[in-house]
């Protein structure tokens, strides 16, 4: 461990016990893992009056996109060379079947509710689903609702963080999560050809494979990989009662380069009156950092609703909004559900989410005046 500096007025702990008329920014590498410092300052370092250039938080509106019976036709919202971000809504079954040979594939569900057929069998997925398909697994998506998902491809493997000395049980047990049982066959029926289409995606190309069987004839599987569901329901997040924790402790799946971590409803930090009960101010260095805000009162944020998408670049701060440490003060619980997706490399908007975006979210830090 690397033993600190110590200069001017500071707080011992951590999130603890802030000087007098200071707010704390952390100023870490790594995330929330590397070398860091703790910076007391006067004001917060969001109250800026204005930002000239492309760097600032971005917010986009999902909720605007039209549904479409076409899953490949899904809107990209940020990419690097690690990830790509989607945002699909759909409203009938696909009429192929669908393999990605460039990356895994996250589905989370914010809405809706079906069954996604694979390789490996069927799943019924509801909203607050995560469902990961594997790199190469054909799959199909059937709705028997309106469903409306943030897809996320990660060029690297997705797994399940080690939990180290919190044990392998810790923040959801393996045993809660589902994974298919073969049927020998899909849903799909055959076109008026009498063949199966599958879509074949390889270095962002789509190639067309046509059959004379139902592809999805598996009648038995064994191993380790294979598609998997997990509920938010059955997420338990950490939680300290003295210590606000930083977003990594509540990681739920990692690729290279990527971090995914759910917030879910939990106790505030109420055992120690001096705590942070907010989100600590913090400067990106090495991570852009997006939170997709599923269900819930989001109270770090004011203006933001259930479908809407944050984006916070490297290099600019974020942290509270002005208004959230009143909020807080009294608060016991948070009620909230989002997915936050943090990346090594930066992330860059699509062209076609300009249409989404707010605008104006950078100045919502900007302090109310009389």
């Amino acid at each position: 461990m690397d033993i600190p500096y110590i200069r001017g007025r500071v707080a011992t702990q951590a999130h603890v016990g802030l000087p007098d008329g200071t707010v704390e920014e952390e100023y870490a590498r790594e995330g929330f893992s590397g070398r860091y410092a703790h910076l007391y300052r006067a004001r917060p370092p969001v109250a800026w009056t204005r930002i000239e250039g492309p760097l600032r938080p971005r917010a986009y509106d999902t909720r605007e996109l039209a549904p479409t019976a076409d899953y490949l036709a899904r809107t990209t919202v940020l990419e690097n060379a690690d990830l790509r971000l989607h945002v699909a809504a759909i409203d009938a079954p696909m009429p192929y079947l669908f393999r990605n040979a460039d990356a895994d594939e996250l589905l989370f569900v914010h809405a809706g509710a079906g069954r996604l057929e694979t390789d490996f069998g069927p799943l019924a997925y509801r909203d607050g689903d995560y469902l990961l398909v594997p790199r190469g697994a054909a799959h199909r998506l059937v709705p028997t609702a309106a469903t409306r998902i943030l897809a996320i491809e990660t060029s690297g493997e997705l797994r399940v963080p080690e939990r180290g000395l919190l044990g392998q049980h810790a923040l959801f047990d393996p045993a809660v999560i589902e994974v298919p049982t073969p049927s020998g066959r899909g849903s799909l029926a055959p076109d008026a050809g009498g063949e199966w289409q599958v879509v074949i995606q390889r270095e962002g190309a789509l190639t067309r494979v046509f059959y004379r069987h139902d592809p999805f004839d598996v009648v038995g599987w064994k191993g380790t990989l294979a598609p998997m569901r997990l509920n938010v329901a059955d997420i338990r997040p950490v939680i300290s009662e003295r210590y606000h924790l930083p977003p990594s402790a509540h990681a739920t799946f990692v690729a290279a380069g990527v971090v995914i971590c759910t917030f879910l409803p939990r106790a505030l930090e109420t055992g120690d009156p001096r705590a942070l009960r907010v989100p600590f101010y913090h400067a990106n260095i090495d991570f852009d950092e997006v939170l997709f805000y599923h269900r819930g009162e989001f109270f770090s944020r004011a203006g933001i609703s259930p479908g809407m998408l944050t984006f916070h670049p490297q290099g600019i701060h974020h942290g509270p909004q002005p208004r959230a440490a009143e909020r807080a003060r009294d608060a016991t619980r948070t009620d909230e559900i989002a997915v936050m997706i943090d990346t090594r490399r930066p992330l860059h908007p699509a062209a076609a989410v300009a249409a989404i975006e707010r605008p104006d979210y950078w100045a919502s830090w900007q302090e109310e005046r009389p």
